[in-house]
């Protein structure tokens, strides 16, 4: 048995499994699929402190070799359950089932997509959420990058120096990332804009080959290569529906003391409603959410 079961290994929740440990509780870190989470795409970080810069690789690198310093228990499984009583029980995927005195849910988010016919079938053959990972495929191609904010601007910053020519594609009518990524990309000559434009359709067969866009009412098609959605992220807090309240975005219900509707579990980061969803922040919730535990668990 576990004094406590961290759910996710992003920012948040590596956070809450150090701080936990520093504590001398036994922790179990469970992750289902990479350590960092979706920091892991990030190709840099600026506004860390302490550091000048590094990409997301790096940070998730650092923090976990850090959790597993302290003794951390890590196991690679998907927990779909959580079961209340004095004594927790954690459901995984796999049928595993871990006892603990407290639960802190650190999932974090997945991906926002649009939502439109054929995006499931161009997923890794034309559309990629990442230009990290599948920024070198484009190399001297035309892409575009759907979004407006510091993800997109970052992948298009990314992908500007690898692709022929990049179109942002932005539903409203200015780019809301920070002023210092939309000025490093005004110097850039093969990054173009389309403002107060949506993505209506996806264009090819097996493969994409364009897009047509409604902007106000004009149709236009755009003919890429690849497309970069990077149009945020959702969480998924579905199976933790019993032990805490969910709101109609699917954010667990949560103030900044981590709290759920249920004694002795626990929520961090960006799985939980907050107003800036940052590393800082989530680091942040991370340690909150260990230290309130480790007092729910002295008070048993």
């Amino acid at each position: 048995m576990y004094d406590i079961v961290v759910i996710g290994a992003g920012p948040a929740g590596m956070t809450a499994a150090l701080y936990a440990a520093r504590a001398d509780r036994e922790v179990l870190l469970l992750e289902k699929e990479s350590f960092g989470g979706q920091v892991v795409f990030s190709p840099k970080i600026e506004n860390y402190p302490g550091y000048m810069q590094m990409s997301g690789n790096e940070f998730a690198d650092k923090l976990i070799e850090q959790v597993l310093a302290q003794g951390v228990t890590v196991e690679l499984d998907e927990a779909v359950e959580i079961r209340d009583g004095k004594v927790k029980t954690v459901v995984c995927a796999s049928g595993t089932e871990y006892e603990c005195g407290a639960v802190i849910i650190a999932t974090g988010s997945r991906h926002r997509m649009l939502g439109l016919e054929d995006e499931e079938k161009f997923v890794g053959n034309g559309i990629s959420f990442c230009a990290v990972c599948d920024g070198a495929f484009y190399a001297d191609q035309t892409v575009a990058v759907i979004g407006g904010g510091n993800s997109a601007l970052q992948e298009a910053v990314l992908l500007s120096d690898i692709c022929k020519k990049v179109t942002i594609v932005q539903n409203l009518d200015f780019l809301t990332g920070e002023g210092k990524l939309v000025s490093l990309l005004a110097k850039r000559e093969n990054v173009d804009y389309i403002y107060g434009a949506t993505v209506e359709k996806f264009l090819g067969s097996d493969e994409l080959t364009g897009l047509i866009l409604d902007q106000k009412g004009t149709k236009i098609r755009l003919d890429v290569d690849g497309v970069f959605v990077a149009i945020g992220q959702v969480p998924v807090n579905d199976a933790f529906a019993p032990v805490a309240d969910i709101d109609t975005r699917g954010y667990i219900l949560s103030g900044e003391d981590c709290l759920t509707k249920t004694p002795g579990v626990f929520v961090a980061g960006d799985c939980r409603t907050k107003n800036i969803r940052q590393i800082t922040t989530a680091c942040g919730d991370g340690a909150t959410a260990a230290m309130t535990a480790c007092r729910y668990l002295n008070d048993q």
